[in-house]
């Protein structure tokens, strides 16, 4: 609930929104957008396979169908592809997202500075291969590529107004 609120709180126009087939999700994007939502979800067909008698094989997914839940979303554009990719990558680039590693963070906040971290340095710092830049300068959100010493200073220069 609380990310839907805060994914309504961003938003100034009606959107076409597409979860996975996860209950909460339902009474969530009710409470947040009620019915000012093109939503649908996309409900993945998980089947046996002979990998799933080991021990940590997943599932495969034997097909899909989408289910409008509210208003008129565009079928075409029913998927969680861009998500999943997104989820991918960050697992990708922070072990500590992946199963099985000791990486991980045993107090929330440090988990939520690393998460912040990841953030400014994929979309501020980063040059992306498909746009040649990154994320922050493809925005018109800066006109330069940023270090990580500019962010540091960025983050002292914060600490000295306090």
């Amino acid at each position: 609930m609380i990310l839907m609120d805060d994914l309504r709180s961003r938003l100034a126009n009606r959107v076409q929104l597409t979860t996975d087939s996860h209950k909460a999700y339902l009474e969530a994007v009710e409470g947040a957008f009620g019915g000012d939502v093109d939503y649908s979800m996309l409900v993945k067909l998980y089947g046996e396979t002979p990998e799933a008698e080991k021990r940590y094989s997943p599932a495969r997914c034997i097909g899909a169908h989408k289910q409008t839940i509210e208003g008129n979303p565009d079928p075409a554009h029913v998927s969680t592809s861009y998500t999943e990719r997104a989820n991918h990558t960050m697992r990708m680039h922070m072990r500590r997202f992946t199963r099985l590693t000791n990486g991980f963070s045993k107090k929330l906040a440090n988990h939520a500075h690393m998460v912040a971290l990841y953030a400014v340095w994929y979309n501020w710092i980063r040059l992306h291969k498909s746009l040649r830049t990154t994320p922050a300068m493809a925005a018109g959100l800066t006109d330069h590529l940023m270090t990580v010493g500019d962010v540091v200073r960025l983050i002292d220069d914060l600490e000295i107004q306090k």
